[in-house]
């Protein structure tokens, strides 16, 4: 399963559009544009897993860096304190990594 089986990839569009210049990436309006606010636990479980690349369980904060990059390829990194700042928002046992119910927590927040 990819991104586009759950979110609309014109959607996903303009949330990438929306975050292209370095430091104005929001993860709530991203969120919000992606339409991933909308979805259901199942549908973000399955997002979650997507996202975390190494199938940890967790996204750690190298792969926070290339959130974006999971939605389109040729997409910017997150800068130092966009990653920063994401993790921080979503960490919330402060473990340093964003686990499936944090991440599910903050899209739906």
């Amino acid at each position: 399963m990819s991104l586009t089986d759950i979110l609309s990839p014109s959607d996903i569009a303009a949330a990438l559009r929306d975050c292209q210049a370095p430091d104005s990436f929001s993860p709530k309006k991203f969120f919000q544009i992606s339409g991933m606010s909308k979805k259901n636990s199942s549908q973000l479980k399955e997002i979650f897993r997507i996202l975390d690349n190494d199938q940890s369980g967790f996204i750690e904060e190298d792969e926070l860096k290339y959130f974006l990059q999971r939605f389109e390829c040729g997409a910017r990194v997150l800068t130092t304190s966009e990653t920063k700042t994401f993790l921080a928002a979503a960490d919330h046992d402060g473990d340093g990594k964003i686990g499936a119910e944090e991440f599910q927590e903050m899209v739906q927040s």
